[in-house]
């Protein structure tokens, strides 16, 4: 053997030299195993691997790290910057607050319908398994062409998180726990500044008779009223994506749902109100960080304080991205369908430390964009489109196996009005921004070519040999191998 130096070691066993050799070919080459060396013992003498040593991605995420992470996720830096998409359509206070309230009530229906498709189908990988098992091999990998998993965050703030997020998942979820707290205090600030207001009674913007002057009611206002504030709840879903991960999932996953949306939606409505006792609808469209006008007004020299907290807010808000997004190339990768690298574990940390750096720089794509907005607006429709089709293909399940087991089922009302929300949006997308929307479609079906030559069809032997020797290469890097079956 050439290198043995370079031989990959679990901290928790020794491993013979020799053991790898036997486990390469003659050309240096890994075996096709699922089971890797680390996780076998070296010799007839050695004892099994015990159980909670296996190598795959432990169960840490409690409930109260997922409530963290669902709440930490949707709120980012819309409502404290870009209120006004909404205010700029409905044209008046009372009918902002009514979209808000309407858009909190979706994205909980389709949070519920998750929790149903989250306990009914128990891998992770959010919406690309639960295409995968209900439409097929070739629908489950065009989900993975275009994922928006990065938001707006420079690369260095992109960095510190990928490095956190690969140490652990505790440090991560604690991240993601600290960062859902200063946001919600922020947020609590804002919102008590506002009711000071009500309580003196001065808050002519609210008034019965002024609360709807300038409405706007006209169904394309309204249409684009709720695709604002619809993207501001976007994040709903990605807990889904780490369901292997979470303890008493069939408990957890459900119950955060059913705590975090409430309280993401009480908290968009009061702080909405809480901006309209200070500025006027006017004012609030002419404003580029609402929030950092309302600080100026009600914090004086304290006012910086909203500023930070914008960026710590958009900091925990990444970091809930990242943790789960990176989980999507994991269980592609999983199901063969992706580099069989981005499907490794680190031995230690029990992380996808691959698939984590390769979110990361996905993400510093998106991040180094010249026109990010052009990217929103290329994706916001795909992400409808692979919500309603998960959210479609749990109705087909129901009829096509009526008894399988569901821990939680909604009542059929609600993902009926979903899907049919769903389509809706898609049509918004086309209609708010057609060539966006186009070249998105172009994208998404540049997948076909890719899951035909790079999946379906036998690949040449030279891009096998290129493919192994790069995951070797990756085992060795990042001490990770494949998850044990």
């Amino acid at each position: 053997m050439a290198e043995p130096e370079l031989k990959l070691r679990s901290s928790r066993e020794s491993i013979a030299k020799e053991k790898k050799a036997a486990d390469m070919d003659q050309d240096g080459e890994i075996l096709p195993s699922p089971t890797t060396p680390l996780a076998t013992p070296t010799s007839p003498t050695d004892p099994p691997t015990d159980k909670s040593q296996k190598i795959e991605l432990k169960r840490s995420i409690t409930l109260f790290n997922g409530v963290a992470m669902i709440i930490g996720t949707i709120i980012g830096s819309g409502i404290f910057v870009t209120p006004t998409g909404v205010v700029k359509e409905t044209g008046s206070a009372g009918l902002s607050l009514i979209v808000w309230s309407v858009c909190g009530v979706i994205s909980t229906m389709g949070a519920l319908c998750y929790a149903e498709l989250g306990t009914t189908i128990t891998k992770s990988g959010g919406d690309y398994t639960y295409i995968l098992e209900i439409y097929g091999e070739l629908a489950a990998f065009l989900k993975l062409v275009p994922d928006s998993a990065a938001k707006l965050i420079a690369c260095l703030c992109l960095t510190c998180l990928t490095f956190v997020n690969c140490i652990s998942v505790r440090a991560a979820t604690k991240v993601q726990d600290l960062f859902t707290a200063s946001k919600l205090l922020a947020l609590v600030i804002i919102i008590l500044f506002g009711f000071i207001e009500i309580f003196t009674g001065d808050v002519p913007y609210l008034q019965p008779e002024n609360a709807f002057e300038g409405s706007k009611f006209g169904v394309d206002n309204i249409v684009l009223a709720l695709y604002s504030g619809l993207f501001a709840f976007g994040g709903w879903n990605y807990l889904n994506y780490v369901t292997e991960e979470m303890i008493n999932p069939e408990r957890n996953l459900p119950l955060s749902i059913i705590i975090s949306m409430p309280i993401v939606t009480v908290v968009y409505v009061l702080t909405n109100l809480a901006y309209f006792t200070t500025i006027s609808p006017e004012e609030m469209v002419n404003s580029e960080a609402v929030a950092v006008s309302f600080g100026e007004y009600h914090l004086g020299v304290m006012s910086w304080l909203i500023p930070v907290f914008v960026g710590l807010s958009c900091f925990g808000a990444v970091n809930g991205s990242l943790f789960t997004s990176a989980r999507l190339f994991y269980a592609g990768a999983r199901e063969g369908q992706l580099p069989a690298a981005l499907g490794l574990v680190h031995t230690d940390l029990f992380t996808p430390v691959p698939s984590l750096i390769f979110t990361c720089l996905l993400s510093m794509m998106y991040a180094i964009s010249q026109d990010i907005f052009s990217v929103i607006n290329l994706f916001s429709f795909f992400t409808w489109l692979c919500v309603g089709m998960a959210i479609a293909g749990m109705l087909w399940l129901r009829f096509k196996q009526p008894n399988r087991r569901r821990p939680i089922k909604v009542c059929l009302f609600i993902p009926v009005i979903f899907v049919l929300g769903c389509i809706f949006m898609i049509a918004v997308s086309f209609w708010a921004a057609p060539f966006e929307c186009l070249i998105g479609c172009g994208i998404i079906l540049t997948g076909i070519p890719a899951y035909l030559l790079g999946y379906k069809w036998k690949k040449p032997h030279v891009v096998n040999k290129m493919l192994e020797i790069f995951t070797m290469f990756c085992q060795k890097i990042f001490l990770a191998v494949p998850e044990e079956k």
